[in-house]
C-alpha cells in the first residue's frame, strides 16, 4: 500500500518516533544503577531550595559541595520548585541517606525533561540547508547516542541540557546570529565551566566574523556590543556572590587544581600514556639498581591535596596542560582567524573540545560527549564525516563502559551500543552502501522499521530489568 502523507507530515511523524523511542528507553532505565553523581545532584536540589544563595558555596555540611557555576545552581533551584509536591524530604537538608523510589523517579524525570532543550537545538541545526532537513537522522544520532543515554540516564548527569545549550549556540553561529551565539555560549560557561576549553575558538571566530572587516567604528561598536552582552550574562551569574564577598570561595570550588592530573576514572587521553611510561621507567630503573622513590599518593584519588608526583618523568602542572591544550588547538585558532565561515564552526568547536579532552587537567571521561555529540551533526554533511563519526562514537561509548560496572547493567550498555550501531548499519545497507559502515545521508527510514528495532530493544531491557 502506498503512503500518501505529505513530506512535512512524514517528517513530523519520524521526529515524534525518534523522541518517543528515546523517552521509552529513558523510562526503562529509571531503576538501573546510579552513581554518586545522583547523590550530588540530589543534594544540590535540596541545597538550592532550602538554603539562601549566600550559603550555596559556603555550605560544607555534606561531602557533596556545590562546585558548578551559578547558572547551574539556579537551574537546580528551578527543578526543585515542584519537588515538595512529590515528597517534602526531596528538598530538605540533610537529605535522606537511602532515597525512596519517588526521589529517584523525580530526579530521573528532571533529566529527561531537560533533554527538551537538546531536542529543540538538534531540530534547529537539522534545518540547515546542507543537512537537507533530515531531522529524524539528526535526532537518532544524538538522542539515541548510547554514551549520552548511559551517562545521563543510568550513571546520572545533565549533559543533555548542557549540550542543548552548546548546540543552540552553534545554531546561532551557523545562521550568522553571532551576538545570540556568543550570549548563549556565555550562559553555557556560567552553567558548566569545563566548556571553557572552547572559549579561545569562540573568541577568535566572533572577533573575526562579527567585529572585523566592517570599518573601525562599526567593528569597535560590535566588539563593545558583544562584550556587553557577555558581561551582562556573567554579571547575572556572579554578581550576587561578588556582593556576598564569596568569589574566592566560588573560584576554589570551580577549580580544585589539587585533585591531580587525572580523574578517578581515567579519561583515555595523552596523560594515560605519560603515566604508564613513568611507571615503566620507574620499574626498569629500580631493576637496574637505581633508587627510585615510589609515590605514596594516587594519580586518580580525586581529593584535594592527594595529587601524586611522578617517579621519573617531569611533574605535570595545570599551567603545562593549559599550554599544551592551546598548542594542540592552534590549527583551529588559525582556521577560525583566517577563514571564519559559519559552516566550519561546529567542526572547530569539536576540535577544540577534543584538544581539551586529550591534554587537559583532571579531565572527566564523560567529557568525550562534548565533541562526539556535535560531530553527530557533522556526520550528516558528508560520507567521510560519517565514517569518522561512526568510529569515534563507538570507541568513545566503549571507553565509558567501566562507568556502569555492575553486572546487571552489562547487557544494557552492550544492547544500547549494538542497537545504535545496527541502526546505522541497517540504514546504510538499505541504500546499498557497504563501505566501512557509513551512515546513509538520505532520509529514507520507515516508521515500522524504527518501531521494530526499538520494540526489540525495549523487550530485552524490560526482561533483563525484571
Amino acid at each position: 500500500m502506498a503512503y500518501t502523507t505529505s513530506p512535512s507530515t512524514s517528517t513530523a511523524a519520524a521526529v515524534a518516533w525518534a523522541f518517543a523511542a528515546a523517552t521509552c528507553v529513558k523510562l526503562l532505565l529509571v531503576p538501573t544503577y546510579r552513581s554518586t553523581d545522583f547523590d550530588v545532584h540530589r543534594y544540590w536540589l535540596a541545597l538550592t531550595h532550602a538554603l539562601p544563595a549566600r550559603q550555596w558555596y559556603t555550605d560544607a555540611s555534606s561531602q557533596w559541595t556545590l562546585d558548578y557555576p551559578p547558572f547551574f545552581a539556579y537551574f537546580s533551584r528551578l527543578l526543585s520548585l515542584p519537588a515538595p509536591l512529590v515528597d517534602a524530604t526531596l528538598v530538605s537538608v540533610p537529605v535522606p541517606d537511602a532515597p525512596p523510589f519517588a526521589h529517584l523517579l523525580y530526579l530521573r524525570l528532571t533529566v529527561a525533561f531537560s533533554d527538551l532543550l537538546l531536542l529543540g537545538s538538534v531540530l534547529l541545526l537539522a534545518r540547515d540547508a546542507r543537512r537537507n532537513q533530515r531531522p529524524f537522522l539528526a535526532l537518532a544520532l544524538v538522542l539515541w547516542s548510547p554514551a549520552l543515554l548511559a551517562v545521563d540516564h543510568v550513571h546520572f548527569q545533565y549533559n543533555g541540557f548542557l549540550m542543548g545549550l552548546l548546540l543552540l549556540s552553534l545554531h546561532f553561529l551557523e545562521q550568522e546570529w553571532d551576538l545570540a551565539g556568543g550570549v548563549v555560549f556565555a550562559s553555557l560557561l556560567c552553567s558548566k565551566h569545563l566548556f571553557l576549553v572552547a572559549a579561545p575558538v569562540y573568541f577568535m571566530y566572533l572577533f573575526r566574523h562579527y567585529c572585523c572587516g566592517r570599518g573601525v567604528v562599526k567593528g569597535l561598536g560590535r566588539l563593545v556590543l558583544m562584550g556587553s552582552g557577555v558581561a551582562v550574562v556573567f554579571a547575572a551569574a556572579f554578581a550576587p556572590f561578588v556582593y556576598y564577598g564569596q568569589m574566592q570561595q566560588l573560584i576554589n570550588r570551580l577549580f580544585p587544581f589539587g585533585r591531580g592530573l587525572c580523574h578517578a576514572y581515567w579519561a583515555p587521553n595523552f596523560w594515560v600514556f605519560y603515566i604508564i611510561l613513568d611507571k615503566i621507567l620507574a620499574f626498569l630503573l629500580r631493576r637496574l639498581g637505581f633508587n627510585i622513590a615510589i609515590p605514596e599518593a594516587s594519580f586518580t584519588g580525586g581529593l584535594v591535596g592527594d595529587s601524586s608526583p611522578f617517579a621519573v618523568l617531569p611533574k605535570v602542572t595545570p599551567i603545562a596542560t593549559f599550554l599544551l591544550v592551546i598548542l594542540a588547538m592552534a590549527p583551529c585558532l588559525i582556521k577560525a582567524f583566517s577563514n571564519p565561515q559559519p559552516k566550519h564552526i561546529i567542526r572547530l568547536v569539536s576540535n577544540a573540545c577534543t584538544c581539551g579532552f586529550m591534554f587537559g587537567w583532571h579531565v572527566h571521561e564523560k567529557a568525550s560527549l562534548h565533541f562526539t555529540i556535535p560531530l553527530a551533526l557533522i556526520a550528516m554533511d558528508s560520507l567521510n564525516d560519517a565514517r569518522h563519526y561512526f568510529l569515534l562514537s563507538i570507541v568513545s561509548c566503549y571507553s565509558l563502559f567501566p562507568l556502569l560496572f555492575e553486572n546487571q547493567e552489562y547487557m544494557i550498555k552492550v544492547m544500547l551500543l549494538l542497537t545504535y550501531a545496527t541502526l546505522m548499519w541497517e540504514e546504510n545497507k538499505s541504500n546499498g552502501m557497504y563501505d566501512l559502515l557509513v551512515i546513509d545521508l538520505q532520509f529514507r527510514i520507515h516508521a515500522d522499521h524504527v518501531c521494530e528495532m526499538m520494540r526489540r530493544t525495549c523487550t530485552c531491557l524490560t526482561s533483563f530489568l525484571d
